[in-house]
């Protein structure tokens, strides 16, 4: 069966979330059934489906991200959070 679509909000909405320094705050649900990003009362969710084990978990977020904004993973760093649920990850423009 094919993985479904992910559910990403606009671009431009995600931009306005980056602050001067290049810094984005994202609350993360792991293990979630469906893949999306969502903004709810000026805060980033973001909900994967893969396991938080090994790192995997952050780099699926990122990945998500990356594809919300329309940049290489590469350009995404995590700064903190790399075991909590509460991320920041540095967006390079």
């Amino acid at each position: 069966m094919a993985k479904p679509k992910a559910d990403l909000p606009d671009r431009a909405a995600l931009l306005q979330l980056v602050d001067a320094e290049g810094r984005l705050a994202v609350r993360v649900t792991p293990g979630a059934r469906t893949e999306a990003l969502e903004l709810a009362e000026g805060r980033l969710l973001a909900k994967v489906r893969v396991k938080p084990e090994d790192g995997k978990a952050n780099a699926a977020v990122a990945e998500l991200l990356g594809k919300a904004l329309g940049l290489a993973t590469s350009r995404l760093h995590l700064l903190r959070g790399a075991t909590s649920r509460e991320k920041v990850f540095r967006v390079e423009l």
